[in-house]
């Protein structure tokens, strides 16, 4: 591919003229890692960090194992973390994951290398970056001697990375700093308004706060006795598999919304849509609930374009006293899911009867119009957490698209 004026082709792709190309055994003063044993963790003591604690860009200190002071001085000899050094998952799931350090305490380290960027030639948050970019190339080199991934050191030191000038490596990294901060930002909202609306589900689902202008008792009541509750496919057998025909879908192959997720759905003859149709209509409001495998998970049914006939790891509910924007809320709430733990509890089933749902109990307010009220509440908040996570997505692209313009120099900050 022909490059513009002022760039030149190197191991890792065009890059300005006046960037280099170096390893990181040439970038790094030191490159090292921890114990590959597994010490005996206490209460409290100095912070322990495996592979599962070093997560893309940051690290999760706060679930991280401890050591006894002993324990962690002989690996903390080896490896020394400091402010501005980088970590990198070299053993197992993760491998090749990245996250700079930004702490001033004494951390030990297991299935870790540890990265110091030589202060004359290179920032540890560039670095960072750079290698984030680079996973996905870092991982083909993966060594295959055990049951593992597996980088080794050597490996890591032959890594190839794009070097700006120090000033140029600073602008990068604030820019993208910047946009991490936002998606951290963004993560952290949405955890909190999960939270607020778990929270809102157990007072509003439970009639523990009653939304203004609503009195009365709520009824306990068994979901048959509100809602039918109807089996699909009361033969319970597959229906032969055609190269042509409507999708037999499964409770795995829809999400929370009723989109049919994946490519790989089972297709079966018209005539099972047809034979269906005898017992459920997608153009009414009706729910999926989780008979088999996915036991519990509700969906909201919806009419496909082309049609598709339920199979019968779901039961199909449709709503009579109570209505199909309530049920989608109260089958989810605590007071349902805990029957499901309770039916599960020591038991090797994997699926439940179509009787267990219809026994399963619902807190029901005294009339539709608290039912009406409630979802509302619900449903907006939903989709303000939808808003937040289609916003998220799109930081998330943005960073893509930031790191690859300015991580091979197409875009200039100085």
């Amino acid at each position: 591919m022909e490059l513009r004026a002022g760039y030149k082709h190197t191991e890792v792709g065009g890059i300005p003229e006046e960037w280099g190309v170096r390893q990181l055994g040439e970038l790094c003063s030191k490159i090292t890692d921890g114990t590959h044993d597994t010490p005996v963790p206490v209460r409290s003591g100095r912070p322990f960090l495996t592979a599962i604690h070093i997560k893309e860009n940051w690290v999760d200190f706060d679930n991280c194992l401890y050591l006894s002071e002993i324990d962690h001085r002989a690996i903390f000899a080896r490896c020394n973390p400091q402010r501005g050094d980088v970590l990198m998952v070299n053993i197992g799931a993760g491998v090749a994951t990245t996250a700079l350090v930004d702490v001033d305490f004494e951390f030990s380290l297991k299935n870790v290398a540890l990265l110091k960027p030589d202060p004359n030639r290179l920032t540890g948050l560039f670095l960072n970056f750079a290698l984030n970019r680079r996973k996905p190339e870092i991982t083909q080199a993966l060594s295959s001697g055990g049951a593992q991934p597996f980088l080794s050191l050597t490996q890591i030191g032959q890594i190839k990375v794009p070097i700006p000038s120090k000033d140029e490596q600073r602008a990068i990294a604030t820019a993208l700093s910047d946009v991490d901060a936002l998606i951290t930002g963004l993560e952290q909202l949405i955890a909190k308004k999960r939270d607020l609306k778990q929270a809102a589900m157990q007072q509003l689902l439970t009639g523990q706060t009653r939304l203004p202008g609503f009195s009365g008792a709520w009824e306990v009541k068994r979901l048959g006795d509100v809602a039918d509750v109807i089996d699909p496919h009361p033969s319970h057998r597959a229906p032969d598999e055609v190269a042509n025909g409507v999708p037999f879908v499964g409770i795995g192959d829809l999400d929370e919304g009723g989109s049919i997720v994946g490519k790989k759905v089972r297709l079966v003859s018209a005539m099972v849509l047809e034979e269906h149709a005898t017992r459920y209509d997608l153009n009414d409001e009706l729910i999926g609930l989780g008979r088999v495998a996915s036991i519990g998970k509700v969906v909201a049914l919806r009419k496909h374009t082309d049609g598709y006939a339920i199979s019968p790891t779901l039961g199909v509910i449709r709503g009579r006293e109570a209505k199909r924007s309530y049920l989608l809320y109260a089958l989810k709430s605590k007071f349902v899911t805990e029957q499901f733990a309770k039916i599960m509890s020591g038991s090797t089933r994997s699926s439940v009867g179509m009787e267990v749902l219809r026994l399963l109990q619902i807190l029901l307010p005294p009339n539709e119009q608290e039912q009406t009220a409630i979802a509302a509440v619900l449903s907006d908040m939903d989709a303000e957490l939808a808003a937040l996570e289609a916003r998220l997505a799109k930081s998330r692209a943005i960073k893509q698209g930031m790191m690859q313009e300015l991580l091979t120099g197409r875009t200039r900050l100085v």
